[in-house]
């Protein structure tokens, strides 16, 4: 029966002229990264403007525009506003990506320290996020003050002090969108441990993330 079955759907093909179908090409490989590389983060309040230095930390460069290129970051939220308490407002950071999403994260970056970049944690940089040194994926922060003490520090006495945070880029244009994000009403109830009063209440939508040079 199962022969007879097989032997009838060749033969109607034939008949009807069906074509076996083709595959899909492949898609063309994204265009290579040069020096530097611009990425436009359009979200709810606005659009954002990045420069990244590929030259001086190409890892982390290259991890953040895989995600680009593969439009992860697409439907992603900018999550958390730190307001530090000492200092002249705006005096903190804001915080986007994925939050460990299972079905969007790529596998960690390698760690590259400041010490290696020579990339400080000035107003306007991005940095990523991340537990311990080489487990940043798809989150990362905009600093709205200067912040160098996330810089590395050899002399540290700890390895996560000597590590500290992976700075790759800094802002270029949409610095009064950063100011809206990190002025968003903060949840007095969401957050875990230190995040706890940092929660944005109604995280902001990053539309499309897509390079720009």
């Amino acid at each position: 029966m199962l022969r007879r079955a097989v032997l009838a759907a060749m033969a109607l093909a034939l008949l009807t002229g069906a074509a076996p179908r083709k595959r899909r090409p492949a898609p063309p490989p994204p265009p290579p990264i040069g020096d530097t590389v611009r990425v436009a983060l359009t979200t709810d309040m606005g659009v954002i403007e990045l420069e990244l230095d590929h030259k001086r930390a190409p890892l982390t460069t290259e991890n953040f525009i895989a995600y680009v290129d593969q439009r992860r970051l697409d439907g992603a939220v900018f999550y958390r506003s730190m307001h530090l308490p000492w200092g002249t407002p705006p005096n903190g950071l804001i915080q986007g990506g994925l939050q460990g999403h299972p079905l969007k994260v790529l596998k960690p970056v390698a760690h590259e320290p400041t010490s290696q970049t020579g990339i400080s944690h000035v107003a306007g940089t991005i940095s990523m996020a991340r537990f311990a040194p080489g487990t940043a994926t798809a989150d990362f922060s905009i600093l709205l003050s200067d912040l160098t003490q996330l810089d590395a520090d050899p002399k540290a006495t700890t390895p996560d002090g000597q590590a500290s945070f992976a700075a790759f880029g800094h802002i270029v244009s949409g610095m009064e969108v950063v100011r809206k994000i990190y002025d968003a009403p903060i949840s007095a109830t969401k957050g875990d441990g230190v995040m706890r009063g940092q929660m944005i209440d109604v995280p902001v939508k990053i539309i499309t993330a897509r390079r720009m040079s």
